[in-house]
């Protein structure tokens, strides 16, 4: 049987910090990020934060550090080159991946331990 589920778009992503770098956690995303942060409702008694771009959302939770890992978030970009520079501007290492035909990629890691990719689509 054919999966039932029709996908229509990425809704929200979550990624979790500890709790004491969660303030730090914040600023990464609202400023060397760019994201807009907004209301968190008011059901969530545990701390965090969420963030919008285009329409999907990115929510911080809190939890204990967690090993490295592949878990990824990747985000299309539209320059590719200028988002690592901007990364690398501000002190943090990025990887390059694997060649993927049609993809600029490389990935980085945020300063909880969560592995990040940006894209860019190109022929």
């Amino acid at each position: 049987m054919a999966c039932p589920i029709s996908y229509k778009r990425t809704d929200h992503i979550n990624i979790c910090v500890p709790i004491e770098k969660l303030e730090e956690a914040r600023e990464f995303y609202r400023t060397i990020m760019g994201l807009k942060q907004i209301d968190r409702p008011e059901v969530f008694t545990t701390p965090g934060h969420w963030f919008a771009w285009a329409d999907i959302e990115l929510h911080i939770g809190v939890e204990p550090a967690l090993p490295v890992s592949a878990r990824h978030t990747a985000f299309e970009v539209t320059d590719v080159a200028a988002a690592r520079r901007w990364l690398e501007q501000n002190h943090i290492k990025t990887y390059d991946e694997p060649l993927i035909q049609g993809r600029h990629r490389f990935t980085f890691y945020d300063s909880f331990g969560n592995r990040l990719e940006l894209l860019e689509y190109k022929q």
